[in-house]
C-alpha cells in the first residue's frame, strides 16, 4: 500500500490504493468463489440443455416436402380410416401407416433400400423404434398374403406402435 500524509493538517489522512468496496478484512474467501462459479456453471449447463430442447422440438425433419401440418392431417386419416371403414379399412390404415414410417426414415437420411433394411439401421441410433419391428411384419404378412386376417385389437396395437415410432423420429 502507498500511504500519503497531507501536510498542513494536525491529522495525516492515509491514501492507499482503492478497495472496491471490499476490505482486507472482508476479502471473498474461496468457499464463496467456488459458490459462485458453482452457480454460473448450473446456469450454463441449464442453458445449453434448453437449447437443445428446443432446437430438438422446433426443428423437424422435412417428409419428402410434406409439412408437419400435412403429416398430423395423413396420420388422422390414417386413424379414421381405421376407426370407420371396417376390417378392409383397418388392414388399408395398417399399410399407410408402414409408408408414412418409411418416408419419416428416408426424411431423416436412413440409409436403406428397404424399410426393413432402413429400420435396422434405425435400431441402433432409436432403440425403442425395435417395438414397431412386429407391426411392420404384420404388415407385410397383410400385403404378401391374402388369406391373412388380423384382429382389429393387432390393428390397433400396431397403429399405436407406428405413431410411437413417428414421434421418437421426431417426424409427428
Amino acid at each position: 500500500m502507498i500511504g500519503l500524509g497531507i501536510i498542513g493538517s494536525n491529522n495525516l489522512v492515509n491514501v492507499s490504493e482503492p478497495s472496491f468496496g471490499i476490505s482486507q478484512t472482508s476479502a471473498i474467501s474461496w468457499s464463496n468463489i467456488a459458490i459462485i462459479f458453482g452457480v454460473i456453471f448450473v446456469g450454463l449447463v441449464v442453458i445449453v440443455v434448453a437449447i437443445i430442447w428446443l432446437k430438438r422440438v422446433l426443428t423437424r425433419p422435412e417428409m419428402m416436402g410434406m409439412t408437419r401440418e400435412e403429416i398430423v392431417k395423413r396420420w388422422a386419416e390414417i386413424r379414421k380410416t381405421a376407426a370407420t371403414q371396417g376390417n378392409m379399412g383397418a388392414k388399408l390404415a395398417l399399410l399407410e401407416a408402414d409408408t408414412l414410417l418409411d418416408l419419416g426414415l428416408k426424411s431423416i437420411m436412413m440409409p436403406g433400400e428397404t424399410l426393413g433394411e432402413r429400420l435396422k439401421v434405425a435400431c441402433y441410433k432409436y432403440p425403442k423404434l425395435r417395438e414397431v419391428w412386429w407391426a411392420h411384419k404384420l404388415r407385410n404378412q397383410l400385403a404378401h398374403d391374402a388369406t391373412f386376417n388380423v384382429r382389429q385389437r393387432e390393428i390397433t396395437h400396431a397403429l399405436n406402435d407406428f405413431e410411437r415410432a413417428l414421434k421418437i423420429l421426431n417426424v409427428l
